[in-house]
């Protein structure tokens, strides 16, 4: 099933050179908190992809903006203000060692 098509812009030319992987955890997992939680991260435009995850963490959250003043900004003004945020992780990236490919069709 094909879900659409898209142009791949370059984050450089954009002016988008920073790249953060954000690992977050809750404090509580009801329904509603999990809701909330996932609608917010939805409307951030700076977050390119997002998982609910298994393990330790409870979401994986990419992040492409223009400034570490910017994501500092990010941070304070929308990740903090999530329902039952417990932690916030982030690991920037230096480099991308492969791009997004297509997914090994079988």
């Amino acid at each position: 099933m094909i879900h659409g098509y898209a142009a791949i812009l370059s984050q450089e030319a954009l002016g988008l050179s920073i790249t953060a992987f954000v690992r977050m955890t809750l404090l509580a997992h009801t329904s509603e908190v999990v809701d909330a939680v996932e609608e917010k991260i939805r409307s951030i435009p700076e977050v390119v992809e997002a998982y609910l995850l298994a393990g330790d963490d409870d979401y994986l959250v990419k992040i492409v903006i223009d400034s570490f003043a910017a994501y500092e900004d990010l941070v304070r003004r929308e990740l903090r203000t999530l329902p039952s945020l417990s932690s916030i992780k982030t690991t920037f990236a230096f480099a991308v060692t492969k791009p997004p490919s297509p997914l090994p069709i079988p």
